[in-house]
């Protein structure tokens, strides 16, 4: 099942180059701000031979697995490029791309500190993990001029022009995936009960409007909603009630690994089997299912736009082959396992950047976005058919299209259906 939010109200190191200081006529800076270069002509952390890219996000603590992903694969394609010589930009110069990264561990405050800390010195912060911490330093990277692009949120805030003109979000946002769960259950005509737990933020709030305006006027119906806080060491309680309401899907917006887990596991424990739908970036067989012991009779439901690597209908791709021998070859410091599709995402991260560059014809940031901003139709490594990048869109990240699959014990496979 196939959802593109351009036809649905809903679907919608590594070596690198000096960035350049947006010091163009009329821009209103002041001369001291960190979009500005000493030449007067590039932006910071680029010059003719390198281009330097940042990213914050969570290396260590309870989302440590998606975070280092989130660098890893990113590693691995810029590593590719490098040793064959660099990217060809826009302007005629080749350059390698030097990729830094630094921890947050999933808290805001150290997201805003990282980039405080760093916007001097690199052209761009891209592929970092989280609503709350790439939302802490949005202000700033607008207020500075600074790139936040292709970031691994799916809050739709950083995909619109007005509000975020020097953002873009990478992954579809949490509506687009909150309505591909309600459509496939509205579209098997059944009369259904759905108990929902969701975290309590925009995340958690984004898969719950999604979903539910996908619902309205069907025989789909809500009977218990409960949420959780991020910080949370259990959801034991909410899942208790939950269970007692004996629905029929258990529609699950949760973002933290071990709470995903403990959650099937505590389900199974009380005896309720519902039909699971999962968020995309905490759906990983590898991960999540695997060591919860997931029962695919139960049917366990996510979205997807990569190919993941544990399929066995994946095992000669060769764009799986590829990536796995890059991510063992350049990423050894973050992971060399893709445990969790954010190593894909910020892979197709770096053939989008690549793709963004060869257009980009001047040393500057602004010319950057320009370019950024123009990739439509990319069939980036390791995306599935029926699915694309496109930036040209204003309010919708790069990847709005989405595949709705389903856990088969090993993988998943796309569905059309609901059972």
């Amino acid at each position: 099942m196939i959802l593109n939010s351009r036809k649905a109200k809903w679907l919608g190191t590594v070596a690198v180059g000096s960035a350049l200081a947006i010091a163009l006529a009329g821009c209103g800076r002041d001369d001291g701000g960190s979009g500005g270069g000493d030449d007067g002509g590039s932006s910071p952390g680029i010059t003719d031979e390198e281009i330097t890219l940042g990213i914050t996000t969570p290396l260590s603590g309870a989302t440590a697995g998606p975070g280092n992903c989130t660098v890893a694969g990113l590693v691995a394609y810029m590593g590719e490029r490098n040793d064959e010589g660099g990217i060809e930009f826009g302007d005629g110069k080749t350059r390698t791309v030097d990729v830094q990264a630094w921890d947050d561990a999933y808290d805001p405050q150290k997201a805003l500190q990282n980039f405080q800390q760093n916007s001097g010195d690199v052209f761009a912060f891209t592929s970092g993990l989280g609503t709350p911490t790439n939302r802490a330093y949005r202000d700033a990277a607008i207020d500075e001029e600074v790139p936040q692009v292709l970031v691994q949120t799916g809050d739709p805030i950083f995909s619109d022009q007005a509000e975020s003109p020097w953002q873009l979000g990478f992954v579809p946002t949490y509506m687009n995936e909150g309505a591909a769960f309600g459509e496939l259950l509205a579209e098997s005509g059944d009369d259904l009960t759905v108990a929902i737990l969701s975290q309590n933020d925009d995340y958690g709030e984004g898969y719950v409007e999604g979903f539910k305006e996908a619902i309205e006027g069907t025989g789909v119906e809500v009977v218990k909603e409960l949420t959780y806080e991020a910080t949370d060491p259990s959801v034991d309680p909410q899942l208790t009630q939950l269970a007692d309401t004996e629905a029929d899907v258990f529609f699950n917006a949760m973002s933290i690994t071990p709470l995903v887990i403990s959650s099937i596991e505590k389900t199974r424990e009380l005896g309720w089997s519902p039909s699971w739908f999962l968020p995309s970036n905490t759906s990983s067989p590898v991960a999540i299912l695997g060591p919860a012991k997931a029962d695919p009779e139960d049917g366990f439901y996510s979205v997807s736009f990569a190919k993941a690597p544990q399929s066995p209908a994946y095992a000669d791709d060769e764009d799986v082959t590829t990536f796995l021998e890059s991510l063992e070859t350049y990423s050894g410091d973050y992971t060399t396992t893709p445990d969790f599709p954010h190593c894909m995402w910020s892979y197709m991260v770096g053939a989008t950047l690549d793709q963004a560059f060869q257009n980009m014809e001047e040393p500057t940031r602004e010319s950057f976005m320009e370019a950024l901003r123009s990739v439509s139709d990319l069939q980036a490594p390791l995306m599935l058919d029926g699915t694309a990048v496109d930036t040209t869109e204003d309010g919708q990240p790069a990847v709005s299209s989405l595949v709705v699959q389903e856990y088969n014990g090993n993988g998943y496979e796309t569905v059309d259906s609901l059972g």
